[in-house]
């Protein structure tokens, strides 16, 4: 829940994004750990603690950029 992740749609499980709000210009870099169902028109799901560094909390939703820094890997342990 307060760990930096996301879910988004297509990236790979273990990608880096840095998420940027569009309306407070603040950021964080999450790890997208799942894939989840988006709403129409959502690009990504923010975890708590990411979305609350974000000061998303209260609206729930905001204009954001995306900027992949690292794309996870497709394996997994055994």
């Amino acid at each position: 829940m307060n760990a930096m992740t996301a879910c988004h749609p297509t990236l790979p499980f273990g990608s880096m994004v840095r998420v940027v709000n569009l309306d407070n210009n603040r950021s964080v870099v999450v790890r997208i750990t799942d894939r989840g169902d988006l709403i129409k028109g959502r690009v990504i799901d923010l975890s708590y603690g990411a979305a609350k560094q974000l000061a998303l909390l209260k609206p729930g939703i905001a204009p954001v950029k995306l900027e992949v820094l690292s794309l996870g890997g497709t394996h997994r342990n055994k």
